[in-house]
């Protein structure tokens, strides 16, 4: 059963032998992006480690899972990324059994930031339990087809509001959609390049030894909530689908239209169709 952590950016898997912390964007570093433009932020990675601390205390789970982007810079890694990474995971390997990591697409050389305990997974993503778990860049595993649940990070949700003054605010929230099998089953059948023989789920049985069963997906707030993210309810009616963050979003098998969306304390807001008018 999973079960998000309100009203903390995490979610707990509880499976007959394991509780598994999961937790998504990390953006360890990302300080250095704005020094480079002149802002200068002390290092908040001191605060992400105390954060997550404390729910591993509180919650005692014996493996964390991260879903992608541990660090912040794309393809190398910055002098304070060498020093703070290595830190991080070494506190957190006193606490945790197990610590796993799906790649992200700011996951670039992060082999040698890990310390070798903690076990590095495909951006495909895996099954845990019954969930399937992936970053949200690239497209999952079609084996992840056999989970009813999808779990991804990766787009940093969040929504904006307005007051009548005309001043902006904007919170982190998950965000639960309902996905259509059959269509992510064929798209990710076309993706890899294999001729639908029959019908789409037969074909998937025959190559990946699975039933299409997904049905509905959950996209995870940062655990960096530093960061800023993408209020979704804020698309321009002239944004090419290009622009929506993630292959399987743009797939058209996931209906974001009438997602539904929770703050951090898991106050339910309204559909993102809804959210649209505020």
């Amino acid at each position: 059963m999973l079960t998000p952590l309100f009203p903390h950016p995490a979610a707990l898997l509880k499976t007959q032998k394991t509780r598994t912390m999961i937790i998504a964007d990390l953006h360890i570093g990302w300080e250095m992006a704005l020094a480079e433009k002149g802002i200068h932020v002390p290092t908040q990675t001191p605060k992400l480690l105390k954060k997550l601390m404390a729910l591993i205390t509180d919650y005692q789970p014996q493996k964390l899972l991260v879903l992608g982007d541990v660090k912040h810079t794309v393809a190398t890694a910055q002098m304070s990324e060498w020093h703070d990474i290595p830190d991080f995971f070494n506190e957190l390997k006193k606490q945790v059994q197990e610590i796993f990591v799906i790649r992200g697409n700011h996951d670039g050389n992060l082999e040698p930031l890990l310390p070798e305990a903690v076990k590095i997974q495909p951006a495909t993503g895996i099954t845990v339990g019954e969930i399937g778990f992936f970053h949200g860049h690239q497209w999952p595993s079609p084996t992840l087809l056999g989970c009813k649940t999808l779990v991804m990070g990766h787009v940093h949700p969040m929504v904006a509001f307005r007051d009548p003054a005309g001043f902006r605010i904007s919170r982190q929230v998950w965000v639960k959609a309902d996905c259509n099998a059959m269509a992510l089953t064929k798209v990710l059948l076309q993706k890899h390049r294999i001729k639908v023989e029959k019908t789409p789920e037969e074909t998937l049985r025959k190559h990946f030894k699975t039933n299409a069963r997904t049905t509905q997906l959950f996209i995870m707030p940062s655990f960096n909530d530093f960061l800023g993210g993408r209020p979704l309810n804020e698309k321009r009616l002239d944004q090419p689908k290009t622009d929506i963050v993630g292959p399987v979003l743009r797939s058209e098998a996931v209906n974001m239209e009438n997602a539904e969306t929770y703050l951090l304390d898991g106050t339910f807001l309204g559909t993102l169709n809804q959210l649209k008018t505020l």
